[in-house]
């Protein structure tokens, strides 16, 4: 595989659990949560989804052949964003690994996008409490 190809394949990986709207090639769209695809065929899974005629699916597969396009509304998480402002507050004790999708601080504190997920005691509440800054300016964007 090729490194555009590696490259590709991780961007539609990165939209697994996140809601997605997709458009078929015959014009129907599809919003729901995206929790799985094949990589060879892009067939896609959808869970709670909705169609554009209102009809709810509590799961859908959806053919790669039939999917023209797949778009998310959501706002990638700035995980470096995160460790930048990390950074301040813990100079050199920070270390950001963006494609396992987190943060470690002091070498015992593990940020992920949904906050403090190892780690206890004082460093590990100022981190939750400059995560949570963090998530409340973003939102104002």
């Amino acid at each position: 595989m090729s490194v555009v190809e590696r490259k590709f394949m991780a961007e539609i990986s990165s939209l697994v659990d996140k809601m997605v709207s997709v458009i078929t090639i015959d014009g129907k769209t599809y919003t729901g949560t995206l929790v799985g695809i094949d990589p060879r065929s892009l067939t896609l899974c959808l869970t709670d989804a909705e169609a554009s005629d209102g009809q709810h699916f509590p799961k859908i597969v959806l053919s790669g052949s039939r999917v023209a396009e797949i778009f998310t509304t959501e706002k990638p998480f700035d995980l470096k964003g995160l460790a930048e402002r990390l950074e301040r507050f813990f100079p050199r004790m920070v270390r950001l690994y963006e494609k396992e999708g987190f943060i470690w601080v002091m070498d015992r504190i593990k940020v992920t996008r949904d906050g403090v997920v190892e780690g206890s005691g004082p460093a590990a509440e100022r981190v939750q409490k400059i995560y949570q800054q963090f998530i409340e300016e973003s939102k104002g964007e």
